[in-house]
């Protein structure tokens, strides 16, 4: 086993991938530096104290009491709310996180789903499915409007890639008055939602699930919809009440909703929403991509460099001193 290494891999895998190829990609981009792989919680016990920088998952608070040596926690998730922020802040810790390394595969299938809707395609692959040959109608994707809900890095890359598809964008974030990469941005009051929603033919949630965006679309937010919208979630669950979405997609009150993302998650079986053919279901992989590692490793391996060097972090969550 490795001693004092510069890096250590904690043993839980992210996403079906695997941890000891996420070491690999690591060792690539750090040749010259130790990188160990923790396969078990005896690795744990004995390496994270020897380590500068521990990256997985989740760091146990029982960890860090001897981890003397960390100075950098770099976790695979976007969201952080799940670690001991502040004892890692306590014990002189930063914390950086994966953000943005999901965004361009959750944009590429926003678009895909707006364009499964756009063109009927689900429909065509359910008479292929019955081997019938028989037409069907489908629309144009030009000239729609499409409000993406949060320009942050997902919203960015979804709005860089419908450049050239001839289409209105309105994006909703917190400082509408900074501007934006949208034909027009507004915020997240009750108003300037209800005068996107109202103008919408597809709008994508790419928001993070907080106080203010929990059921943000709920059935005022539906109903304001004009009958041939779609939903796209691509952010979490909880931003939309799922039961008024049921509710809409059975009366057709808007036309169909693409889902990534799930409130409950993992979707029970026997959930109406299985049953609907307008609703499309994808169990949380928008963000899956075989590049994930290598996007995550570019970010780690650039933080280890500024940790020796004194640079700038990149994704940080937390500061030792921001506590």
């Amino acid at each position: 086993m490795s001693t004092n290494p510069d890096v250590v891999v904690l043993r839980e895998g992210t996403e079906g991938l695997s941890m000891e190829s996420y070491t690999e990609t690591l060792r690539e981009r750090l040749p010259d530096r130790e990188v160990a792989l923790a396969r078990t919680p005896r690795d744990e016990r004995e390496l994270v104290p020897q380590a500068r920088v521990a990256t997985g998952i989740s760091l146990e608070e029982a960890l860090l009491e001897e981890a003397d040596r960390l100075e950098l926690f770099a976790c695979t998730f976007a969201g952080t709310d799940h670690l001991p922020t502040d004892a890692l802040a306590d014990r002189g810790v930063a914390v950086t996180n994966a953000g943005g390394i999901h965004a361009p595969g959750i944009a590429e299938q926003s678009i895909g789903n707006m364009l499964v809707f756009a063109r009927n395609l689900h429909e065509g692959w359910r008479r292929k499915q019955n081997h019938e040959w028989r037409h069907f109608q489908s629309s144009e994707f030009t000239d729609s409007t499409v409000t993406i809900v949060g320009l942050g890095s997902i919203g960015q890359e979804i709005v860089q890639r419908l450049e050239g598809f001839e289409i209105e964008t309105i994006g909703i974030r917190y400082t509408p008055e900074k501007g934006g990469p949208t034909d027009e941005v507004l915020g997240f009051d009750e108003d300037d939602i209800h005068e996107a929603f109202a103008r919408s033919d597809y709008v994508v949630l790419a928001c993070p699930l907080n106080d203010l965006t929990r059921g943000l679309v709920g059935e005022a937010e539906l109903a304001t919809l004009p009958p041939n919208a779609v939903v796209v979630n691509a952010a979490r669950g909880g931003i939309v009440d799922t039961d008024a979405l049921v509710s809409a997609l059975q009366t057709e009150g808007i036309r169909g909703a693409a889902l990534d993302v799930t409130d409950p998650e993992p979707l029970p079986n026997d959930h109406e929403l299985w049953d609907l053919e307008n609703c499309l279901i994808t169990p949380h992989t928008g963000g899956h991509t075989p590049k994930h590692w290598d996007r995550l490793a570019d970010i780690v391996a650039h933080n280890v460099d500024a940790l020796e060097e004194g640079g700038d972090l990149e994704n940080v969550v937390r500061r030792p001193d921001s506590n």
